[in-house]
């Protein structure tokens, strides 16, 4: 039987990816690991879609739907210009429920300058709670997009915001009142904040600016799941270390009240990128510029992924089930 959350990596290939057969001239990036977008050669520029849906949230699940898609744009160093939403409700559902996801869906996209430019909305007994999934839709030149595959041999490996980002607003805002009692006011609030913090787009447009070799956008499987498909999307290993890895005190705080792994945490907010060691100031500084936290974690090696932790190296293992599934 299938746990939940995302299809392991073996089981991806074998039972989705390999039935897709048939190929056209015009797509220039398909479906594999690692990869956060499709891309289509529209001539001069290249269209880059995503789509993902939101099933671990009960809560702000319009806010995150939009974030989530357009993070993976941001992703390609791609300003997500439109997306299509579709919401499937279940049975007894609200106007009010409904009126709420997208309220939450419209705010959001405006303050991202994203249309919302079509979708579908139904009430079905194929869900128990409301499930949201987003397609977002930016363009770009040619010659301008980053890939999840561009990592090399030797380059820096980068993360910006801190791990965990994403699970930790969820989990503060659908376990709230356990929270409180146990953690603190202070400490959920802050959690709760995090929301706020989940857009990537601003780092990933300066990112593409500076020409960086890779982008993954952090999300189902953390911050260490993201490295193992971007490693595999691009052939190389990767070895990072533990004690660089920026991790905010309300998502430590959390995670050890429910004893989950914050590196294997939904992360979406955290984008991790690598860069040619000659760029690496250049980006820093394009990073400091905008205000967006930053650091460096690791470097790009021919073989094997592993993190170092107190002088000890531990291989990392391919993503499994999200912590956040633990909880839910």
């Amino acid at each position: 039987m299938v746990k939940a959350g995302k299809l392991d990596t073996e089981t991806l290939r074998q039972s989705v990816l390999n039935k897709i057969t048939y190929h056209r001239e015009e797509v220039m990036v398909r479906p594999n690991v690692g990869e956060d977008c499709a891309i289509v050669d529209f001539g001069e520029y290249a269209c880059v879609l995503s789509t993902d849906p939101i099933t671990g949230a009960a809560s702000e699940v319009g806010r995150l739907a939009v974030h989530i898609s357009c993070n993976d744009i941001a992703s390609s160093g791609v300003e997500p210009l439109g997306l299509l939403l579709t919401i499937m409700a279940p049975e007894g559902t609200t106007i009010e429920e409904i009126r709420q996801v997208m309220e939450q869906a419209g705010e959001t996209a405006a303050a991202l300058r994203v249309e919302i430019i079509g979708g579908h909305t139904e009430i079905t007994s194929a869900v128990n709670r409301i499930v949201v999934s987003a397609t977002a839709i930016g363009r770009q030149r040619k010659d301008k997009v980053v890939l999840s595959q561009g990592a090399k041999i030797g380059d820096i490996i980068l993360m910006t915001k801190s791990a965990g980002l994403e699970g930790t607003a969820i989990l503060a805002y659908d376990h709230e009142a356990r929270l409180r009692r146990e953690l603190g006011e202070a400490i959920v609030e802050g959690a709760k904040k995090m929301v706020e913090q989940i857009s990537v787009i601003p780092e990933g447009k300066a990112a593409g600016a500076v020409g960086v070799s890779s982008m993954h956008d952090v999300t189902e499987g953390g911050l260490l799941g993201a490295l193992w498909e971007l490693c595999e999307a691009s052939m190389v290993g990767a070895r990072i270390y533990r004690e660089a890895i920026p991790i905010a005190p309300e998502t430590e705080r959390i995670c050890n009240f429910f004893q989950i792994d914050p590196l294997r945490l939904i992360s979406s907010g955290c984008m991790l990128m690598t860069v040619d060691r000659e760029k690496e100031e250049a980006l820093l500084e394009k990073m400091r510029e905008q205000g967006i936290s930053i650091a460096v974690i690791g470097e790009i090696i021919e073989n094997g992924r592993y993190i170092i932790e107190a002088g000890n190296q531990r291989e990392i293992s391919p993503p499994e089930r999200d912590e956040l599934f633990k909880i839910l």
